[in-house]
């Protein structure tokens, strides 16, 4: 199991202090990749070419671009120029989001996620292989675009990508959305995956994995999990610093039947208290919302508490459905340099 570094994005202080110091120490410790992300202020694009420009050896991801947020063509377009810039290290994870976000911030329809996605994915593997100007009359995506000036025809990238089969790896937390990741893409970004209630994840990766076509042999597919890790000898503590923020995502990260990681956790068996989570969530009871959520829940999708136990509880993970663990730590030298210690060893 590769060890991934998740930097997430950033607070409303902007940048956080000695990023870089943290990065190049996490390529020194044998960190395999780092990743961004990107919500309402800082994009996924900007801080990954910077980080790769200071960098050699890690490959380099999103995790994750929001479709709403970009063109199938530009996000091609960028991603085929991180990839020459980086020497091949790129990889593009992108992801749906949510309807807030998507209509809330891009003024996107939120369309449903599986149709537009496959629609986004194919759009962009047809710019990256360069076979042909892109022509692509899909349900919801079309170049040149239907029904517009009449004036709009297919255009062929006037760059050559580096590599037409640059990696494609998708979010994804439903069962039909994972099987669709496993059909049509390299990888899948696991979020809330927990290596003891995974067996509906198997079911959909097998059933995508079996669909005419699918895109990635199963020895190149890629999972990556992205998994909290706080070392604390107080398990509590370390509890107390997740549980805030997994109560805004179980109970406010989208109205009733459409927030994904409510969903996520149900079908862990975790329904009763995610169910109490959302009411005091929404009811404004946000404190209680977190003080709901047991410390035994937080540890089936977190690895916390002191080194010795979460060395113990690794080998769950290392027997599991990933093939690389995101770990979200503080960026700064001295958490990295413990995380490795404890998952690589070194």
């Amino acid at each position: 199991m590769k060890l991934g570094l998740l930097l997430g994005f950033w607070d409303e202080a902007g940048p956080p202090p000695g990023l870089l110091d943290a990065v190049r120490a996490a390529e020194s410790l044998g960190y395999e990749s780092v990743w961004t992300s990107e919500a309402s202020g800082s994009d996924a694009l900007t801080p990954l070419a910077w980080i790769g420009a200071h960098t050699t050896t890690m490959r380099l991801g999103t995790c994750i671009m929001h479709m709403a947020a970009r063109a199938p063509a530009a996000t091609a377009m960028a991603a085929l120029s991180l990839d020459h810039l980086s020497g091949g290290r790129f990889v593009l994870g992108l992801g749906v989001s949510g309807p807030e976000l998507v209509e809330g911030w891009y003024g996107q329809p939120f369309d449903p996620p599986l149709g537009r996605t496959r629609d986004y994915v194919e759009i962009v593997r047809r710019v990256l292989l360069r076979r042909e100007p892109v022509e692509y009359q899909g349900r919801y995506l079309s170049l040149p675009l239907r029904g517009g000036s009449g004036l709009g025809r297919p255009f062929l990238s006037m760059v050559r990508p580096l590599r037409p089969d640059l990696p494609i790896v998708l979010a994804a937390e439903g069962p039909k959305n994972v099987a669709l990741a496993r059909e049509i893409a390299d990888g899948w970004m696991a979020t809330y995956y927990s290596p003891h209630h995974d067996a509906h994840y198997r079911l959909a990766l097998a059933e995508g994995a079996a669909r005419p076509g699918a895109h990635a042999a199963a020895e190149s597919f890629e999972i990556l999990g992205t998994v909290p890790l706080i070392v604390d000898d107080d398990v509590e503590a370390a509890a107390d610093r997740l549980r805030g923020l997994f109560a805004r995502f179980i109970g406010g990260m989208g109205p009733r039947g459409r927030n994904f990681h409510y969903n996520a956790f149900v079908r862990m068996g975790y329904e009763s208290v995610a169910t109490q989570v959302r009411e005091l969530w929404t009811a404004g009871r946000t404190r209680e919302a977190a003080a709901a959520i047991p410390t035994a829940v937080v540890e089936q999708v977190a690895l916390i508490g002191p080194a010795a136990k979460i060395r113990e509880e690794l080998a769950e993970w290392r027997r599991s459905l990933l093939t690389t663990l995101l770990v979200h730590v503080r960026p700064e030298v001295t958490a990295v340099r413990q995380v490795a210690e404890i998952v690589l060893g070194g």
